[in-house]
């Protein structure tokens, strides 16, 4: 397994770098990461998909299983943006209220296709062992 992980604390974004955090459906961006991501482009009511130098995926919408289809999509768009370089956050273990065991598993796909752009959790390699 090639490790590829996301900064603990992401502050500042590389030309390319994009933003990966845990929002609601409605966009409503207004704290832990989501607040962060206004700054690098996050639009206030879109819940979804990539905004500016962001990529906000659901997390508040119910369980684990609600936020699978959403990580689904944004592997999809991963493999057809190799020029981007994905930085994830621990979606979902903040407001949200999940754990890294419970998220990590839906970014599984993108350890065993060894996305190279796709920037995983330290948290996220831990739950897998």
């Amino acid at each position: 397994m090639n490790k590829r992980t996301s900064p603990k604390w992401i502050t500042e974004l590389a030309e390319g770098e994009i933003f990966v955090f845990g929002s609601n459906l409605a966009g409503m961006h207004g704290g832990g990461a989501a607040r962060l991501a206004l700054k690098w482009g996050a639009v206030w009511g879109q819940g979804v998909g990539l905004q500016g130098q962001t990529y906000a995926i659901p997390t508040m919408q119910g369980g684990v299983e609600t936020i699978k289809p959403y990580v689904d999509e944004f592997l999809v768009f991963a493999r057809e943006h190799t020029e981007l370089t994905f930085l994830v956050t621990e979606i979902g273990c903040g407001i949200a209220g999940f754990n890294p065991a419970e998220i990590a598993p839906l970014f599984r796909t993108a350890i065993d296709e060894d996305l190279t752009n796709v920037r995983l959790p330290e948290s996220f390699y831990e739950a897998y062992h």
